[in-house]
């Protein structure tokens, strides 16, 4: 079993920065890896960046690739997300998901932050 609990949403202006975290207890953190997905209202959740089990290797969306970054802490047991250049399609709940080996789906996931970007 995995918990995972994110923290950090809130509002934000268009161009402007914010870093949401997922801090993860259970299973031994550095065994797994770690993503970050988005839900916007009335569309489907969308991945938005991975990170491997050390952190050696990420792997982002188009759509924010040059613009966040994902990183995580194996002493703190948490994941981050650093959003820069924030854009008012950001706008998003975030969920944070563990992958224990057997995809996204069947792995776990936080509540979601909300992040708001106004124009």
């Amino acid at each position: 079993q995995v918990q995972l609990v994110e923290s950090g949403g809130g509002l934000v202006q268009a161009g402007g920065s914010l870093r949401v975290s997922c801090a993860a207890s259970g299973r031994t953190f550095s065994s797994y890896a770690m993503g970050w997905f988005r839900q916007a209202p009335g569309k489907e959740r969308e991945f938005v960046a991975d990170v491997s089990w050390s952190g050696d290797s990420t792997y982002y969306a188009d759509s924010v690739k040059g613009r966040f970054t994902i990183s995580r802490d194996n002493a703190k047991n948490t994941v981050y997300l650093q959003m820069n250049s924030l854009k008012p399609e950001d706008t998003a709940v975030y969920y944070c998901a563990a992958d224990l080996g057997d995809g996204w789906g069947e792995g776990y996931w936080g509540q979601g932050t909300q992040v708001t970007v106004s124009s």
